[in-house]
């Protein structure tokens, strides 16, 4: 039984799956051999491995590059986020150190209030004595004059 060559190349590029069971079916083991041998040897050639490598790297390229740059607009967001952040946290930190600061700064609030207050109890006094002693006088002008 003798089959056409061209059919069984048809067949095969029609049918994959069954390749290797047809080959070991029509054609010799040494022949089935050299033949899967080339089919893997094109199939894994240096060349077309560099060129499947090059169409992976032209495909995938631009969204690696954007996701660098996004990555980095990112990291420069986040390192001024953790400056403010390291920021505040300094200034609440020198905040509760300087609550001495203002206790004395109340002490001495109260002391200048208390100070305010005896200066305008003196001037009210004095002022009282002034105008009791105008109207001593006023009173006695105005008296003698009559």
């Amino acid at each position: 039984m003798l089959l056409d060559v061209s059919f069984c190349f048809s067949f095969f590029f029609e049918h994959w799956s069954g390749i290797l069971c047809m080959c070991l079916y029509f054609f010799d083991s040494t022949v089935t051999d050299k033949f899967t041998e080339s089919m893997y040897v094109l199939a894994n050639e240096p060349s077309v491995a560099l060129y499947r490598l090059q169409e992976h790297v032209r495909r995938s390229l631009p969204e690696l590059v954007q996701h660098k740059t996004d990555m980095q607009s990112w990291e420069e967001q986040s390192q001024g986020a953790i400056y403010s952040v390291e920021y505040a946290c300094s200034a609440v930190k020198s905040m509760t150190n300087s609550s001495l600061y203002f206790k004395n700064i109340d002490g001495l609030l109260r002391q200048a209030i208390s100070m305010k207050e005896q200066i305008s109890n003196s001037q009210g006094r004095r002022k009282r004595t002034t105008d009791s002693g105008m109207l001593k006088e006023g009173g006695e002008k105005h008296s003698s004059g009559m």
